[in-house]
């Protein structure tokens, strides 16, 4: 279903539940965006109708419970609703720390760029009763950053569209020209790939949106492809990308009684006059500085420089953001 239709049908079922009689297919075209056309062009009017009667069949199949009938015995044209008592959700109990959990969650996906998801998440929850705290942290601060591609990549495979990329890897030094029917993207160890099969290669690939050069460009229509059924996208990334050497070897100082799970983690603990040392082992720098910076102020990078610099690169990256979500913000 291409995005444009999905919207369609959102606004549909939020007008037929926004009231209590029966509206006609008339008051529905002059109410319901997407719907707009000259009821007195013929072949106008009747390319709305058949795309009245899909959308209407759409949501029966999707088990929206819409009902037509009429207002009054004196009207002749039939009307449209949908009955509150079928559609309405079940209440939702959630224990305080629970309700906070889903908070947190928001937040995370706030971090991630999906924060309009994230609000009409929480808006929908709220509708139904449940108490959310969005600014509950439960003792820890979830931090979660993604690439440029992200968010044109996900978007592409939500909408089935081909898109083209330019992609770098370590043992070449130009990037190449990339063509991909996306599936998916996912987080593996700290990183986000994108799966999908590759049109030049004619097989199943997965990409590290850390190496995607410049824009994403989407170069097919809505509803191109279909990936297959049942695709475990995690495990393509796990069988391309193989085991992970931890030879690396970080340092890092500890505030006292903080970062429990940097502490199993660690292979040597020292403690100090001003925190614990912890040693820890990485694979690659940039994979350690996506787990360290979700601890904050409650940690420093001691050695070796590496992890350091990749740490702060990750903590300027974060205020870039925060700094675009707060003029955002500020403008509605």
């Amino acid at each position: 279903m291409s995005r444009t239709r999905t919207e369609r049908l959102v606004n549909l079922v939020i007008c037929l539940l926004s009231t209590r009689r029966f509206l006609t297919a008339a008051q529905i075209a002059a109410t319901v965006p997407g719907y707009e056309h000259d009821p007195d062009d013929a072949r106008d009017h009747e390319a709305f109708q058949r795309k009245f009667e899909r959308d209407k069949a759409e949501l029966r199949e999707l088990g929206v419970p819409l009902e037509t009938g009429t207002a009054s015995v004196f009207d002749a044209e039939p009307g449209y609703r949908i009955a509150h008592r079928e559609y309405a959700l079940p209440d939702i109990p959630l224990e305080p720390d629970e309700a906070a959990a889903v908070g947190i969650a928001a937040r995370l996906w706030q971090h991630a760029g999906l924060a309009a998801a994230a609000s009409s998440g929480l808006a929908k929850l709220r509708a139904a009763g449940v108490d959310v705290d969005p600014q509950a942290t439960l003792g820890m601060e979830p931090m979660v950053t993604v690439d440029p591609a992200f968010a044109p990549l996900t978007a592409a495979a939500r909408d089935r569209r081909e898109v083209g990329f330019d992609y770098r890897v370590p043992d070449r030094d130009a990037p190449t020209r990339r063509r991909l029917q996306p599936w998916g993207v996912v987080c593996w160890r700290g990183r986000w790939y994108v799966v999908g099969h590759d049109l030049d290669r004619a097989a199943t690939r997965c990409f590290r949106l850390s190496r995607v050069v410049g824009a994403v460009r989407v170069t097919g229509a809505p509803g191109a492809y279909e990936p297959p059924a049942g695709v475990d996208l995690i495990s393509h990334v796990a069988r391309w990308s193989g085991p992970v050497e931890r030879t690396g070897r970080a340092t890092v100082l500890a505030a006292p009684g903080r970062a429990a799970g940097l502490r199993r983690w660690a292979v040597e603990v020292t403690a100090g006059p001003d925190g614990d040392h912890l040693v820890l082992p990485y694979a690659d720098p940039d994979g350690l500085a996506g787990q360290l910076v979700g601890y904050g102020p409650d940690v420093r990078v001691l050695d070796p420089p590496e992890v350091r610099e990749a740490v702060i690169q990750r903590l300027k990256e974060i205020a870039v953001r925060h700094d675009e979500l707060a003029v955002s913000g500020g403008a509605r």
